[in-house]
């Protein structure tokens, strides 16, 4: 078993790696170049563990529906045009893997490995306000509901349950909000939870364990021998280790780059308004389909996400993003305004998103000791603790717990 794994990002991903690392017995170091005091990717989003996520990203019909919504800067979808070779590179694998053959391959395996992450979310042994009341999938349009009954009966055929249900019987489910629907579809094994709840307890278990966090901390470069990584150039000096652990999110193509890997990624930002004191507050996660609206109940306020804009790594608020969310939801819930979300202030974050809609997790063969865990897109909350586990269990030489193969990191080497 390895005795010092030094992991690069301390992002949902990292901490969660950590924890499975120092709870095995390592000797864990964490450097990320924010503040401890930081507002990254998995802090506004939806907080979600979705088991009903098994569809990858790169799916059958994405293209032309991407095509079409890029035109529109409020849409759900927006790649903003410009002459990027990396943003071309990953286009081109996405186009390639958005295949009915290639999404009927991954289903299983994002199927085993949201399984495995909602397990270890129950079995964690932290209190961060796990709430397992399931999730609805809102459909508006009649046809947006049989196309969701078709994804349910998949679900239902994959061991994932789910109940499709129309607008009255929705309505029982969730009698605590008005919703102007025709149907949805219901997946009981879903669940939520808040996202700085679970990274603050993440956090103070490190510090019980020992676990050393370098904070605003840049890596500048590698010191390598006979393909193994001897030291971490930083800001701050040198970092020795026997196994690194990259899972710097957005950042982890150019941190690859210096180690000769090929990690096709883009910045997605997603954004989040949250509202303190909502009209109503759902009992239930929800996700308007038609809109890609994501809804949450955390602790009292309400967090309504959405939207994946890829602009590059650019942190900034586009305001029409934002429109675009606030004139949906009230469609989907009419007890609610536009207004309502006046004074909120809107929050992004920046999802590194593989092209085929797969996380990069696993060994490289270039390296002997180099194991990445990124590229999880909206994903990366949920797949969190599965991720960590999986990792852990590769530095002490276990067979990992979900097949790796269509994650493997080297799979556009």
């Amino acid at each position: 078993m390895s005795s010092h794994v030094t992991i690069l990002g301390a992002g949902v991903i990292g901490l969660s790696t950590a924890l499975y690392c120092a709870r095995r017995g390592m000797q864990v170091t964490l450097i990320d170049q924010k503040p401890a005091q930081r507002d990254g990717c998995s802090f506004g989003n939806a907080g979600m563990i979705v088991p009903s996520h098994f569809i990858p990203l790169a799916a059958p019909g994405m293209v032309q529906l991407g095509l079409k919504w890029m035109w529109n800067p409020e849409s759900p979808f927006y790649i903003k045009p410009r002459l990027d070779l990396d943003l071309l590179t990953w286009g081109l694998h996405f186009w390639k893997a958005a295949t009915t053959q290639r999404a009927a391959a991954a289903a299983p395996v994002l199927r085993d490995l949201s399984l495995l992450s909602r397990q270890c979310f129950e079995d964690i042994g932290l209190d961060f306000g796990l709430v397992k009341n399931g999730l609805l999938m809102l459909c508006k349009q009649q046809h947006t509901l049989d196309e969701e009954a078709h994804m349910a009966a998949q679900a239902n055929a994959l061991g994932i349950p789910a109940q499709v249900l129309d607008a009255r019987a929705t309505a029982a489910l969730d009698p605590g909000v008005t919703m102007d629907i025709c149907g949805s579809v219901y997946f009981p094994e879903d669940c939520h939870l808040s996202p700085s709840r679970f990274i603050s307890a993440l956090e103070s278990e490190l510090t019980r364990l020992g676990v050393q966090f370098l904070w605003e901390t840049e890596v500048t470069g590698f010191k390598s021998e006979n393909n193994t990584l001897k030291a971490i150039q930083t800001s701050q000096g040198h970092v020795e280790s026997h196994e690194v652990v990259l899972c710097s999110g957005v950042w982890s193509s150019n941190l690859a780059k210096n180690l000769k890997l090929n990690l096709p990624m883009q910045a997605g930002k997603g954004y989040s308004l949250t509202l303190p004191n909502p009209r109503q507050l759902p009992a239930l996660c929800i996700i308007c389909t038609e809109a890609r609206l994501a809804v949450t109940p955390m602790d009292g306020a309400l967090r309504v996400g959405g939207t994946m804009e890829m602009a590059g790594i650019n942190e900034s608020i586009t305001q029409r993003r934002v429109r675009g969310i606030t004139r949906a939801f009230p469609q989907y819930f009419p007890a609610f305004e536009e207004s309502d979300f006046a004074e909120v202030k809107p929050w992004s974050g920046l999802r590194p998103v593989s092209p085929d809609g797969m996380p990069y997790i696993g060994r490289t063969q270039r390296w002997k000791n180099v194991t990445l865990a990124t590229g999880h897109a909206m994903m990366g909350l949920s797949l969190a603790p599965a991720t960590g586990n999986i990792v852990s269990a590769l530095l002490c030489g276990e067979n990992p717990p979900v097949p790796l193969d269509l994650m493997s990191p080297d799979r556009f080497a």
